[in-house]
């Protein structure tokens, strides 16, 4: 079959390989593709790779010849897949890929706002220990989590497995999930309602879809009822958080820290609020992409050809 990788440079930079794909027939990589090339650069192929091009209504009924798309992220809200639905397209997403470079990660902002490692090794780079009249000296707030309590939104795989490393470190867990498993309840680790987390948390780490529902649940409201000088961390979704609302509550000291690895607009735009912020660690939506990691969706997005190929297509998100 005639295969098109839209935007393959974020999956595959040149540490990888697509050789996988070339078995089931000739494939064409683009680094990335311009909305007005779309149509163009699908031509008659009939499996399409994107990961974050967006395919709609229009490009699908331009493109007859497509009969398959794989999305190379887990989520696909850039793809119609309605539209796809009424084409007979099957779409498949990558899940389950990131779960521990995720969790690692979080806990990585996390860790970093409690002591500002990166800061403070600049510092002493710029030669403020080699000038101090003291054997050591911090430029922030200094901060142990031992005893303190992150509230989880959302308490999926990703969310359980942060919770296993707050836990290690001597963090008791408030999670809010939409499901609840009880088995995953401990001495340390217990379902909240919202309010009760926002309430009672010294950590709050977002680990939720985006849908209606949390499309900017961390605003002015929510930030309100959390504990004076909460730290907020995302590595989720940039539209969780409504990001003027969060600017104005660092600069106030109402939140103590936050440190998100997702924005509203990505690339993050040059007006955006944080960029504004107090205390703010901005990371350029990385989670995802240690090389382990994106060896694995790579392995997936192959499996999920393979299935397509024989029939019986995987991970299909609009059956």
């Amino acid at each position: 079959m005639k295969i098109v990788v839209l935007d393959g440079y974020t999956e595959n930079p040149g540490d990888l390989s697509w050789n996988g794909m070339e078995q089931f027939g000739e494939v064409t990589v683009y680094d990335r593709t311009p909305e007005e090339r779309v149509i163009e650069r699908i031509g008659d192929a009939e499996a399409v790779y994107t990961n974050k091009t967006p395919l709609s209504k229009s490009t699908l009924e331009a493109c007859p010849g497509i009969k398959y798309i794989g999305v190379l992220a887990t989520g696909y809200n850039v793809v119609d897949i309605e539209a796809a639905k009424e084409r007979g397209i099957p779409v498949s997403n990558i899940p389950s890929y990131g779960t521990e470079a995720v969790a690692q990660f979080t806990i990585a902002l996390l860790l970093e706002l409690c002591h500002r490692i990166g800061d403070h090794s600049r510092s002493v780079m710029e030669g403020d220990w080699t000038r101090s009249e003291d054997f050591c000296y911090w430029n922030y707030p200094l901060t142990e989590l031992a005893g303190k309590t992150m509230g989880i939104i959302g308490f999926g795989r990703i969310g359980q497995a942060v919770s296993k490393i707050a836990q290690a470190l001597g963090m008791k867990i408030l999670a809010y999930s939409r499901t609840r498993e009880e088995s995953l309840e401990t001495e340390t680790c217990h379902y909240a309602e919202l309010n009760e987390l926002l309430a009672n948390s010294d950590v709050i780490s977002l680990h939720c879809p985006l849908h209606p529902d949390t499309q900017g649940m961390i605003n002015k409201e929510t930030i309100a009822r959390m504990k004076d000088h909460v730290m907020i961390l995302n590595s989720s979704r940039g539209p969780l958080i409504v990001e003027e609302d969060l600017k104005e509550a660092l600069n106030s000291g109402k939140v103590g820290g936050a440190a998100v690895d997702v924005v509203s607009v990505e690339p993050m735009k040059e007006d955006n609020p944080l960029l504004q912020a107090k205390n703010c660690i901005i990371t350029p939506h990385i989670a995802w992409a240690p090389k382990e990691t994106r060896q694995r969706l790579m392995d997936i997005a192959v499996d999920n050809l393979r299935a397509y190929a024989k029939g019986c297509p995987q991970n299909v998100v609009n059956k």
